[in-house]
C-alpha cells in the first residue's frame, strides 16, 4: 500500500488503496470500537453525476440492512445540510465519513482512506467542516482547473462501480 498525502496543508496522511483492498480497512475499524455504532456518514448530491457516489454507497448501505447511515439518495447530506445532519448523529458514535474526489490521473478508481477527517468539497473550492474519525475518498475523476465540470461530466458507471465496492466492504466486514 502506498502511502500518499492528498491534503498535505490539513496534515491530512491517506492511504491509496483499490476496491480489494478496502475490506481491510472496514475491518479494522469494526474490530477497534466493537459494541459501538458505527455511523456512514455519505456526502455528496443527486444532481452531479461524480458527486452522486456519497448518496449512492449511503442507498446501497441501506439496502443491506445497515441502519447507521446519514446521506442516501432520497436524503442527500450535502454542502447544504452538512451542519445539521451531522448535529443529528450521536456523539458517542463512530462516524466514517464518504465522498467523491478528484485527484491525479494514476489515482482515478483508487480510495483514499484514513484515520483521521475527511475535508468535504475541498476539491471544489469550498470550506466546510472536517467530518468523521475515518474517512474513504474515492477518486473519480481527474483533478482540474474546471472541478464542477469535471464531476459533472464524470462516468455513472465508474461512480457506481467504486460505490459497489464500498458498500460491499463495509457491509461485509460488520460480521467479521
Amino acid at each position: 500500500m502506498e502511502e500518499w498525502k492528498v491534503w498535505p496543508q490539513a496534515g491530512l496522511e491517506q492511504t491509496k488503496l483499490s476496491g480489494g483492498e478496502l475490506d481491510s480497512f472496514f475491518r479494522k475499524i469494526y474490530t477497534r470500537h466493537q459494541g459501538k455504532t458505527i455511523t456512514f456518514l455519505c456526502i455528496g448530491t443527486d444532481r452531479s453525476t461524480g458527486d452522486a457516489l456519497g448518496p449512492l454507497v449511503g442507498t446501497k448501505l441501506e439496502e443491506r440492512g445497515m441502519t447507521a447511515v446519514v446521506g442516501t439518495l432520497r436524503e442527500p447530506c450535502d454542502a447544504g445540510n452538512l451542519k445539521e445532519r451531522l448535529a443529528a448523529i450521536p456523539p458517542e458514535n463512530i462516524v466514517v465519513a464518504i465522498d467523491a474526489c478528484l485527484g491525479a490521473p494514476g489515482s482515478v478508481g483508487y480510495y483514499l482512506v484514513s484515520e483521521q477527517p475527511l475535508q468535504p468539497a475541498q476539491s471544489v473550492g469550498r470550506s466546510l467542516p472536517a467530518v468523521g474519525h475515518y474517512s474513504v475518498a474515492a477518486v473519480v475523476n481527474v483533478k482540474g482547473p474546471k472541478p464542477y465540470w469535471t464531476l459533472q461530466m464524470t462516468s455513472l458507471y465508474k461512480v457506481m462501480q467504486m460505490a459497489d465496492e464500498i458498500a460491499a466492504a463495509a457491509s461485509a466486514s460488520v460480521g467479521e
